[in-house]
């Protein structure tokens, strides 16, 4: 055997050997070796790589740390959204959602659920392709999150190569990014030693390392990570029938997850979890803000489906939130998009719930009034969900003779236009509109936003530029915009103002939907906008509604009616509109659609397998045109399966489940 063959052996034996070492640390917390003779063989490996650099591969342990990406983050598309939770915030709440789960499963025994410690830190995805990690990206928005894969590989605990000598053709693994709390003590230790700013708490620690652009400097961080669940994987995985068991499965392809995983019968069972994980919470290594309950069957959860952009089959049980004691300093009100005026209480600086907090919500003047709260009290303040501080109560022992009443706002703090307060209704508005510069600016914020108009590279920096040197006095301004006055702004330049004048003019060709939601209604958001644009199908006929005949549209209810009715009453709203339309904004025509054109219309389709004959994207809209619907799993409601080449577990489900199946040659007959 020659020496390079030898070199080659040794190299394979260390990663193999490092790997392994990997798994008993961060997976099964069962160290076999001490750190020095981890560290022996890891710096074998690298001087022999470095002498050998033909030998290196992507997957090898030595491999964590690469080079700089040329600018910020790409943004990465989720092929299955990354789902919100809904949140449970008292006991009262969870039961309420166990009874939800029990009378749509028609149950009348107690629903099987796995009980998860909420990790206290950022939600991930990680791309595996035949082992190899080739992609990581952030939650983001659920829809759309940043590729952070040069960052993600720093991290050892997850592992750069599946362990399994027979990988998936594809496979996602998601779970949460976190710093363990010795290494964010240490850190802030560090931070201060070196008169630099400290961290406020372990999730910020976490995101601002996740977020370097040197992903050496996320390397020296030492994150760490736990599975929870999987994204897309491809048909050649058999997927375990229930959630523990996949967890289970993660884990043996080298993800840690945690050790605190309950199982529990029934709300009774779940409600003791709670008490006893929250008990746990202070002596836990890592920041838990509180319980995820997931329905444990995999059958189940697919029964019970999703609501908007959250599954119906878990829940997040909050910790009760921090309290801490302050004075409220002062009150001033801030102006909304829909001209809200907000009271925010200015507080002496106070340590609460891992953050400082010097301001919190009070909401409206109702719960002013409700507080009996005065400037100069000493007050109670609560991070609500372990998020946003709130002032909860007001220690009327501690009032100073020096409190003084909080004034009841007559005028908007912004444009002075008369405050007004709807019959009904608790919160205080600015009559100005777009008038106001708070909400003219706030409104050209949601205008030009991705699920808006999308007006790529138009942040909210530029706008309140725009607005503050009076560029833009209302939203078809934007219109108008020319390219020497934006390529004479500061840090802008010829090629920035070409490419935003591209994208704002790129932003003209767009659909009925979002034009209706660009414009702020209040109330209307995405869903209510598809709405309205598919019943109305046109502009005109929208704005020609009547209260009466806009409560006939799904998801419009008596108050979203007034608003829309209210909104295009406005003299000024109708002059915008009509300059949005003048400036060349379009959208393609909503054809009315027969029985006759929707044959499938009620049918359930699942694809699965590789087709050859058409694009799956591509089968997808098609099957959609003729009216069915397209889901990614196959249950008991699945009409139809399609199945092309190497179709894998779903097949064997369908057939189970006695579901019809067919070849990809349906296409040409539809």
């Amino acid at each position: 055997m020659s020496v390079n063959q030898n070199i080659q052996t040794r190299v394979e034996e260390l990663r193999v050997v490092i790997n392994d070492h990997n798994y008993q640390y961060y997976v099964l917390d069962e160290p076999q070796v001490p750190d020095s003779e981890y560290d022996r063989l890891l710096r074998e490996l690298i001087s022999l790589e470095k002498e050998h650099p033909e030998l290196i591969t992507e997957d090898s342990p030595s491999q964590r740390v690469g080079s700089k990406p040329d600018s910020g983050f790409a943004e990465i598309t989720h092929e299955v959204p990354m789902l919100s939770l809904d949140n449970a915030m008292e006991e009262g709440e969870f039961i309420a959602f166990n009874k939800r789960v029990m009378d749509k499963l028609r149950l009348t025994k107690d629903v099987h659920f796995l009980c998860e410690p909420k990790l206290d830190g950022l939600a991930v995805s990680l791309r595996y392709e035949n082992g190899l990690l080739v992609q990581a990206a952030t939650r983001g928005d659920g829809s759309v999150g940043e590729n952070i894969t040069l960052n993600i590989r720093t991290i050892q605990s997850i592992p750069l190569k599946l362990r399994t000598d027979n990988p998936p053709t594809l496979l996602e693994a998601r779970g949460e990014v976190f710093m363990p709390l010795d290494v964010f003590d240490k850190l802030n230790q560090e931070a201060k030693e070196q008169a630099r700013k400290v961290f406020a708490n372990p999730r910020n620690a976490a995101a601002g390392s996740l977020r370097q652009l040197d992903p050496s400097i996320t390397a020296k961080r030492k994150l760490a990570f736990y599975a929870y669940s999987m994204g897309v994987v491809s048909d050649d995985f058999v997927l375990a029938e229930n959630h523990l068991d996949r967890l289970k499965q993660l884990q043996q392809l080298g993800f840690p997850i945690t050790s605190e995983l309950v199982s529990a019968n029934g709300s009774d069972e779940v409600i003791k979890t709670f008490e006893s994980m929250q008990n746990k919470r202070a002596s836990l290594p890592f920041e838990i803000d509180g319980m995820v309950v997931k329905v444990n069957s995999i059958a189940q959860q697919e029964e019970l489906g999703f609501v908007s952009r959250a599954p119906r089959w878990a829940i997040a049980m909050k910790f009760p939130a921090q309290e801490e004691m302050t004075q409220l300093l002062d009150v001033d009100f801030q102006v909304g998009r829909t001209g809200a005026l907000t009271p925010v209480a200015r507080l002496e600086p106070v340590f609460v719930g891992g953050v400082t907090v010097s301001n919190a919500t009070l909401h409206n003047m109702d719960e002013v009034e409700r507080l009996g709260i005065k400037i100069g009290d000493t007050v109670i303040i609560r991070r609500a969900g372990d998020v946003i501080p709130q002032v909860v109560s007001v220690i009327e022992s501690r009032r100073p003779n020096t409190a003084k009443s909080i004034p009841y706002p007559t005028t908007c703090p912004v444009c002075d236009s008369k405050a007004v307060k709807a019959e009904g209704e608790a919160v205080i508005r600015c009559s100005g509109g777009l008038i106001c510069e708070a909400q003219r600016t706030q409104a050209i914020k949601h205008f030009a936003s991705r699920k808006a108009m999308d007006i790529d590279g138009l942040g909210d920096k530029l706008v309140d530029i725009f607005v503050e040197l009076k560029l833009i006095n209302r939203i078809s301004d934007l219109f108008k915009l020319k390219h020497e006055q934006i390529a004479n702004l500061e840090r802008m330049g010829d090629k920035s103002a070409q490419n935003l004048i591209d994208a704002i003019l790129a932003s003209k060709e767009t659909t009925l939907a979002k034009f209706v939601y660009s414009l702020g209604i209040r109330e209307v958001g995405e869903v209510t906008a598809k709405n309205l644009a598919n019943h109305f199908r046109s502009l005109e006929a929208l704005l020609a509604a009547d209260k009466e005949i806009l409560e006939s549209v799904d998801d419009v209810g008596p108050i979203v009616a007034q608003n829309i009715v209210d909104f295009f009453a406005s003299e000024i709203n109708q002059k915008e509109v009509n300059a949005l339309i003048e400036s060349g904004i379009n959208w393609p025509a909503i054809e009315l659609k027969s029985d006759a054109d929707l044959p499938l219309k009620g049918k359930t389709f699942v694809i699965t397998g590789t087709l050859h004959s058409i694009k799956r994207s591509e089968a997808k809209l098609l099957l959609e045109e003729k009216g069915a619907k397209v889901s990614g799993s196959v249950s008991k409601n699945t009409d139809v399966l399609i199945a092309g080449e190497k179709a894998g577990s779903k097949l064997k489900k369908a057939q189970d489940l006695g579901i019809k199946i067919l070849d990809e040659s349906y296409f040409d007959s539809i």
